[in-house]
């Protein structure tokens, strides 16, 4: 497999999640649609490390291996073919891998919705810092709740109820703990700040999906256009 056919297959499989972005990329400025796709890729391949499976040793190794690889990057070198697209670009990933153990930490059940969102704060906080440096994002304060609430969408979408704080399952009838999480999410989710544009449009699809009752369902394709439409709204500085 070539470099590009490897890294063509990772941003794949993040399509495969959001086929929303079909439509909702056109209203990234085309200098930045490649490096979104193979960022969004990269987050993915963190996150589904972190809370994927039952087991959570692999993951814990692999998010072991992605510290290496980002301190790597720091360096001047790359071995995974994210980095293609990803490692020259001037971004404190150094930070970032210095984040991943909260991220490992985050596969416990939190309390409560507080506690969901404390636990990925060092993580949305990284996060928001690379954004700012790949997508000149701008400096807000708030921008790390609005990532922090992404995270925790990620999370329910492919986790279901076992992304579901404690709080929400002592009130929740069986099977309605995915809902009434994603219910509460919505009602939470940071709607003010200032983000890049791919944030921007990212946040708005999860939350559209939301709103439909279902984080893991895609939205149709009129829906989507709508959605992206208000996220490029409410994103200062990129003109699409």
């Amino acid at each position: 497999m070539t470099d590009d056919s490897a890294l063509d297959s990772f941003i794949d499989k993040w399509r495969a999640r959001w086929p929303e972005w079909a439509v909702a990329e056109a209203f990234v400025p085309k200098e930045q649609r490649a490096v979104a796709l193979a960022w969004a890729a990269l987050l993915q391949e963190l996150t589904d490390a972190a809370w994927g499976g039952t087991d959570p040793r692999p993951g814990e190794a692999k998010l072991g291996w992605w510290a290496e690889e980002l301190q790597g990057w720091a360096q001047g070198a790359r071995r995974h073919p994210l980095g293609a697209a990803l490692q020259r670009r001037p971004a404190p990933w150094v930070v970032l891998a210095a984040a991943l153990p909260a991220l490992r930490d985050s596969r416990e059940r939190p309390r409560d919705r507080e506690e969901a969102f404390a636990a990925l704060a060092p993580v949305a906080e990284a996060v928001a810092a690379v954004e700012a440096a790949l997508f000149a994002a701008p400096d807000d304060a708030a921008a790390p709740a609005a990532i922090g609430a992404g995270l925790l969408h990620a999370r329910l979408a492919t986790s279901g109820e076992a992304a579901a704080p404690l709080s929400v399952l002592a009130r929740a009838q069986a099977g309605e703990g995915a809902t009434i999480w994603a219910a509460e999410l919505l009602q939470y989710w940071p709607r003010r700040a200032a983000v890049s544009r791919p944030r921007a449009l990212w946040a708005e699809l999860a939350a559209s999906r939301l709103r439909r009752g279902d984080a893991a369902r895609p939205l149709p394709a009129w829906s989507a256009l709508r959605a992206a439409w208000r996220g490029a709204r409410r994103s200062p500085g990129a003109g699409a």
